[in-house]
């Protein structure tokens, strides 16, 4: 039998998303934890609570009890307020490598998020689509969380 390699450009992942809060840097970084971790949704309103280990070499992990749950990837750098980035798999249960920047900087009387997320992997058809649509929903938590503090 004889594979079929993966055209490389079906098998890389770029997402770069950017937005803008109007609340201080610290303020802001401590609601990315909070909303990457305890308070994080799976869907709106659809609680899905992680654990988070903001430290070099921390777990991002979902926890289900009883030994079970799933490893989405592990700090790689973190540089309070500014940077928050973790590799991993992430929510992806096949062969692919991700890396996850959170860069935050004061602008224009608040802070300004942007993350990038780049992936290498063999990603089922249609799947690297759909990974895109999570990111704003993130940003939408910590606006609101933030901005009504």
């Amino acid at each position: 039998m004889t594979a079929i390699a993966p055209e490389i450009d079906n098998m890389l992942l770029s997402i770069t998303e950017e937005t803008h809060v109007r609340a201080p840097i610290a303020a802001t970084f401590a609601a990315l934890l909070e909303e990457m971790g305890p308070s994080n949704e799976g869907q709106p309103g659809t609680p899905m609570p992680m654990t988070l280990e903001p430290r070099p070499g921390g777990r991002w992990f979902r926890d289900l009890g009883d030994g079970n749950g799933h490893l989405w990837g592990h700090v790689q750098a973190i540089k309070r307020p500014t940077l928050l980035e973790i590799t991993g798999p992430l929510m992806m249960s096949f062969a692919v490598s991700s890396n996850l920047q959170y860069r935050l900087k004061e602008a224009n009387g608040g802070t300004s998020i942007t993350l990038t997320h780049t992936a290498l992997g063999l990603f089922p058809e249609g799947y690297r689509e759909q990974l895109s649509q999570g990111w704003p929903l993130l940003f939408d938590r910590i606006r609101r969380r933030v901005e009504k503090a």
